[in-house]
């Protein structure tokens, strides 16, 4: 294929093609009454159903039951969402809900606040980090019986609503009551900012939900406040969100005219070629972008626009490969479709949605399964790129279609230090269930800490760090320490502990300030930006895809 930059396409303005990339359709799938021959022959049996059937039958249940089927036969990616679920499925994306703003484990025998959102309900009413909530609405709460997705039913309301708590608190003796009236609670995209380097901001991205663009700048001009010069926006695990955060997103890095994605579909109105406008504040920043086998849809649109348009350094494993496009069709019922119209296409022309049977969605859904078991997660060598479906850069560099983003710099899973001893208590949640107890019993000391470096030094000697995790996994979880695979697992079990108690201390951004210390594809990234090698445009060398 020849270059993006020489092949004849019509591409947009950014703002006219924001207009294209996010907004609904519908209207026309529900007006007048349609004769479709194909309509009134559904109808027809779902009639001589309703008439016939020896059994009495639910029409509306068989038809709930039906339309996950019939849109399985599209596309992994249509699919139907009852009206039932519609709510909780947007506000994944929405960026915020209506509840009382906490985050919460059931990790021991009652319901432990993690956190209270800072402007939320629960904060505003007085809730603390460490609190037990023993009562909802005066019914008291079993742990033990209760499932989490219960608990969040209980807690989230319509706006305005109140919800009152039975708080049992370690400086009361007595069962605290707090009436907190239920309101909008942010989601954040952005887990977490803060300077590696002198130089270098990172930004941790979990979703491209519709506040993300907001964190995002606002994150990315604090760090550039702190003297960030360099970014690392880590991409790892987020699975996507809508188009056009990405698109603005991307803006911000790119000079003006570079193309940052296409969309092509049947129908004209769902085809659009999108422009950087060139009023992006930090087109000049060195840039790195961690992907891997999670990161999906608009991640894979921003991270296709650098590589592209030669802007940044991508490193880690090779992308998802979702490159379908999904608008969300309102039904009658206030149920939803949502219908796969369209692909998209990075700047050099690649379609990088990787191979699918319509109707076979194990077989999909398995193939990042294989890659772990054929070796591509851990050896750049075991990754089999389709060479027919070769692409070009800006300056020339070759890039492949046909099955996600293969970074630039090839970093493999990180497998040392699992041993049998690590499986065994990540799997029972021990590492989480010790992070939170300790926390917890010493809470009052490390609130007074302001950073994670703070958090870090008010805790014991690493060895001291481990043995009481042995000795907590051989009361609590039954598993008696064995010593030589402790050994093999201890820089990764101390290294995880004290993220996770420094997240319950600190929050978020806490934890990945400690986790990603032993981080080999920040590492790498630390590494080549300091090299210059992440200069626009990066130029072809040898490095690339390399250990």
């Amino acid at each position: 294929m020849k270059p993006f930059y020489k092949r004849a396409y019509v591409w947009a303005p950014l703002i006219i093609a924001l207009a294209l990339t996010s907004g609904f359709i519908g209207a026309k799938f529900f007006g007048n009454g349609s004769n479709d021959e194909r309509l009134s022959k559904l109808s027809s049996v779902i009639e001589i159903i309703d008439d016939n059937y020896v059994d009495v039958v639910n029409i509306d249940s068989l038809l709930e039951k039906s339309l996950p089927d019939l849109l399985a036969k599209l596309d992994p990616h249509s699919e139907y969402i009852p009206a039932t679920d519609l709510q909780t499925v947007n506000e994944e994306l929405d960026g915020s809900f209506s509840g009382v703003g906490i985050s919460f484990n059931m990790l021991t025998d009652t319901i432990s606040v993690v956190e209270v959102i800072p402007g939320g309900p629960s904060e505003r009413a007085g809730l603390l980090a460490g609190d037990r909530i023993i009562t909802i609405n005066d019914s008291t709460i079993d742990a033990s019986q209760w499932s989490m997705e219960q608990v969040r039913k209980s807690l989230k309301g319509p706006k305005g609503t109140k919800v009152k708590l039975g708080i049992k608190r370690s400086t009361s003796p007595q069962l605290l009551t707090f009436e907190v009236i239920r309101g909008d609670v942010p989601m954040n995209s952005v887990d977490a900012e803060y300077m590696l380097t002198p130089e270098t901001g990172y930004l941790k991205i979990n979703k491209f939900g519709r506040n993300t663009y907001s964190e995002f700048l606002t994150a990315l001009v604090k760090l550039k406040g702190l003297g960030a010069k360099d970014y690392v926006i880590d991409l790892r695990g987020n699975g996507g969100g809508y188009m056009n955060v990405a698109i603005l997103m991307a803006n911000e890095f790119l000079p003006a005219g570079s193309p940052i994605v296409s969309t092509r579909g049947r129908i004209i109105d769902n085809e659009s070629g999108i422009v950087a406008d060139g009023t992006g504040s930090f087109s000049e920043a060195q840039l790195v972008v961690l992907i891997d086998e999670f990161s999906a849809s608009s991640s894979e649109i921003f991270a296709g626009a650098i590589q592209d348009n030669d802007r940044g350094l991508l490193i880690g494993r090779r992308s998802f490969g979702k490159g379908l496009v999904q608008n969300q069709i309102a039904l009658p019922d206030s149920s939803a479709v949502r219908l796969t119209i369209a692909r998209y296409y990075t700047p050099s022309g690649r379609c990088i949605q990787k191979t699918y049977t319509p109707g076979n969605r194990k077989s999909y859904g398995n193939e990042i399964v294989d890659r772990f078991y054929n070796g591509e997660v851990y050896n750049a060598d075991s990754v089999h790129l389709d060479k027919t479906h070769a692409y070009y850069t800006l300056t020339g560099r070759t890039v492949y279609g046909g099955g996600g983003i293969m970074p630039d710099v090839y970093v493999p899973n990180d497998t040392s230090g699992i041993s049998s001893y690590y499986i065994n208590v990540v799997n029972a949640g021990l590492l989480q269930k010790f992070a939170f107890t300790y926390a917890d019993a010493n809470r009052s000391s490390l609130q007074r800490a302001t950073t994670t470096d703070e958090v870090i030094k008010m805790l014991p000697s690493d060895d001291t760090l481990l043995q009481e995790f042995a000795y907590y996994t051989r009361v609590t979880g039954g598993i008696s320490p064995r010593w030589y695979y402790i050994n093999i697992s201890r820089d990764l079990i101390v290294n995880q502990l004290k993220a996770l108690i420094a997240r319950d201390a600190l929050g978020m951004s806490s934890y990945y300030e400690v986790i990603n210390r032993s981080d080999r594809s920040l590492n790498r990234a630390i590494k080549e930006l300091s090299e210059g090698n992440a200069q626009f445009p990066i130029i072809p060398r040898d490095t690339v895809n390399t250990h």
